[in-house]
């Protein structure tokens, strides 16, 4: 079980690096990573991860770009946890927490890219989050966020893009610990539940000279099991400022649980509340062919053999009759104050809606906004 790690001085137990310090199957490590040209032209969404207690590695890349939904992914059995490539797929860290580069090499499916990138603020660890149901620990999981810049090439369905840090920006997260993946698990006494329940937002806003991190996952009866909001600064040397307890304003799409627009608040943030508006430009079903839920064949540590890449291309016409059942990842555009004095910002807008949901009239776990 030796692998190259282990010549490194990174042992956090007596076990070799490639055995975990738990023998819970649902242990995960993962990159996450989005790219967009802080408009409505196109939106990326990458990842890729490793279960160690499954023995897989798998990777995808998601691209909306007009009325078309792309996805190339691929899955292989974990060796040596050194080795971050799948297939086509791999991830380079040249700059521990601030330049990584992101490879799709050419293949015959619709994606390819090779892009490199630069963080905006210090990499900053969130809030972990712990979750338990009926006795079983659900979510233990640990993240670090960053807002960032790209450079470097992307192709899309025979297009090709020129990707340059002025205006392709991004966020990227690692994360890691507990969390379900992998094939389904009898349900048992927790059958009819999902795995997160009520309203997730997760709202990274990059400005010229600053980032907010602001994210929320408030249940139905209005519990907060997880929420942060903080101000980080580009230069180290200012720091971050906590903004206190988030509020938000959600718009619906009627027929749908799709946001067309929203308010988040920061009413005690330190010198004086303010509100930040968000407009979505473009969104992009990311639970569609990725391995974030939808699919009963394809789902993040799911065994698929020694190796297997996939593509798929779909409508977004298609998709926008049920995909907003998972999460929903927009580009939007976050303004602070209005008019010529407005800070005016990009970033990713994260939502999904899980089961009852009663602030905006969700009863049941498939009633939509109406």
């Amino acid at each position: 079980m030796l692998s190259s790690m282990d010549d490194y001085p990174l042992h956090q137990t007596s076990e070799p690096i490639r055995n975990v310090a738990t023998s819970d199957r649902n242990f995960y490590d993962r990159y996450y990573f989005n790219l967009h040209g802080s408009s409505d032209e196109l939106f990326m969404v990458m990842g890729l991860g490793q279960y160690p207690n499954l023995g897989v590695q798998d990777a995808f890349a998601c691209v909306r770009r007009g009325e078309q939904h792309h996805v190339v992914r691929a899955s292989r059995e974990l060796g040596d946890r050194m080795d971050t490539s799948v297939g086509p797929f791999r991830v380079e860290v040249l700059e521990g927490l601030q330049r990584v580069r992101f490879v799709l090499e050419p293949n015959e499916h619709t994606i390819a890219a090779d892009l490199t990138w630069e963080g905006a603020i210090p990499a900053f660890l969130e809030p972990r989050q712990f979750i338990r149901k009926y006795g079983r620990v659900l979510f233990d999981t640990q993240r670090f966020a960053q807002t960032g810049y790209w450079s470097g090439m992307l192709e899309v369905g025979g297009e090709r893009f020129e990707v340059t840090p002025d205006r392709w920006w991004g966020t990227r997260d690692r994360s890691w610990g507990v969390r379900p993946v992998g094939e389904k698990e009898p349900a048992g006494i927790r059958q009819g539940e999902g795995q997160m329940g009520g309203m997730w937002n997760y709202s990274p806003m990059q400005f010229d000279d600053f980032s907010v991190l602001y994210i929320l996952n408030e249940a139905d009866d209005g519990e907060r099991p997880l929420e942060e909001a903080v101000r980080i600064w580009n230069d180290p040397e200012r720091g971050h400022q906590l903004l206190g307890r988030p509020e938000f304003e959600h718009a619906l799409v009627p027929g749908t649980r799709m946001i067309s627009s929203s308010v988040i608040s920061f009413p005690h943030a330190p010198g004086g509340g303010f509100d930040v508006d968000v407009t979505p430009l473009t969104h992009a079903f990311i639970a569609v062919g990725t391995g974030y839920g939808m699919e009963e064949d394809w789902g993040h540590g799911m065994y698929q053999g020694p190796l297997v890449v996939q593509g798929l291309v779909r409508d977004m016409d298609e998709l926008g009759k049920w995909g907003w059942y998972g999460i929903v990842d927009h580009v939007a555009r976050f303004e602070i104050g209005s008019g010529a004095d407005a800070t005016v910002g990009y970033g990713l807008h994260e939502h999904g809606f899980f089961g009852p949901y009663r602030r905006y009239g969700l009863e049941r776990a498939d009633d939509t906004f109406r």
